[in-house]
């Protein structure tokens, strides 16, 4: 809850706003505040074709308004910010991103997702194996209530894609079980959530 938070860490959405509208309202060629591509469909995407695969396996056979303008800035690997309501393919459009970026003959964590639920980090973790089915993905989920043994064995087996909570993600990097060497790719997701749960200093 936010009330629990540290003294300091609140998030406050007006500022979060304001801070935004700076960035984004700047002259500079770092930002691109709106993207005008769109893809109409997954196969115009230049993805994978195993990737493609698995969205298809998955259920989808149209990009949703989130997906048709987010996935492709995503897999090019610019740093993104992406905004829609609820149940509108925000989950897959990262996991696409990430999946199409991962180097699949490297057996090291090359994407890290942090989530302020365990549920949602599992939810995420299902989603990210499903469509990365045909490209035999490692993906594992670092959540708090687990075992912290079984995690450290898992991680040092070797993993492409760790997706987890800012508790047992940072425990699991403490204790070297889990290496930044390799990440290129870093997704936080639900960031207002997570800015004002008093995770910010762990993330």
């Amino acid at each position: 809850m936010a009330g629990s938070a540290p003294e300091g860490s609140q998030f406050d959405a007006r500022q979060y706003d304001a801070k935004m509208e700076t960035i984004l309202g700047g002259e500079g060629e770092d930002f691109i505040s709106t993207w005008e591509e769109v893809h109409e469909t997954f196969d115009v995407m230049g993805l994978h074709e195993n990737l493609l695969r698995g969205i298809y396996a998955y259920g989808f056979e149209k990009p949703s308004a989130i997906q048709q303008r987010g996935i492709v800035p995503f897999t090019k690997g610019l740093d993104v910010i992406q905004q829609a309501q609820s149940g509108t393919g925000k989950t897959a459009t990262f996991c696409s991103g990430i999946l199409q970026q991962l180097d699949y003959q490297l057996l090291e964590c090359q994407a890290l997702v942090l989530a302020p639920t365990r549920e949602l980090a599992q939810q995420i973790e299902k989603v990210m194996r499903a469509l990365g089915d045909y490209l035999q993905v490692k993906v594992h989920a670092c959540v708090g209530g687990t075992s912290v043994r079984e995690d450290q064995r898992i991680l040092q087996a070797g993993v492409h894609v760790v997706v987890g909570t800012p508790g047992r993600v940072y425990d699991m990097l403490r204790r070297n079980a889990l290496r930044a060497d390799s990440i290129k790719c870093f997704v936080l997701d639900e960031a207002d959530e997570m800015l004002s749960r008093g995770f910010k200093d762990q993330v």
